[in-house]
């Protein structure tokens, strides 16, 4: 099973389109084929995100739903601590701690709608691969 970091952008799209490819990373996750790793950054990043009642205006869920699929996916996270940070490494300093949380968790893939900053990168870590929820989706069985 792929440990993996789900970042931000693709819950966000989960939540907000009925069907699609982020969505089915997220089902993934909550069926077991997945196994997705949290940490203190991503949680709190999760939670300021779907805080933002603006943002899923569109969204098919309500408010609660949305909280209840969040629930769901940290009920099967496993939870990672960060004791160290690899700085500076992204163009975009937000998404540091996914690759902190990925090296400090042992995952084998950050999935993200943003794999061009992820590409930039400063510093490889080979082990790590970056992969956009349709790619991730062709992998699994």
């Amino acid at each position: 099973m792929f440990r993996i970091v789900i970042d931000t952008n693709v819950l966000v799209g989960a939540l907000l389109q009925q069907t699609g490819t982020n969505r089915r990373v997220i089902r993934a996750c909550l069926e077991g084929k997945l196994s997705p790793l949290v940490g203190q950054t991503l949680f709190l990043e999760y939670e300021d995100v779907l805080g933002r009642a603006s943002l899923f205006q569109r969204s098919p869920l309500s408010a609660g739903e949305r909280w209840e699929l969040l629930a769901a996916l940290l009920a099967v996270s496993e939870w990672v601590q960060v004791y160290y940070s690899w700085r500076p490494n992204l163009p975009d300093e937000a998404d540091n701690h996914l690759v902190e949380l990925a090296v400090a968790g042992g995952a084998t893939m950050i999935v993200t709608n943003n794999i061009r900053d992820f590409q930039r990168a400063e510093l490889r870590f080979p082990a790590i691969r970056i992969l956009s929820p349709s790619e991730l989706l062709k992998e699994l069985p």
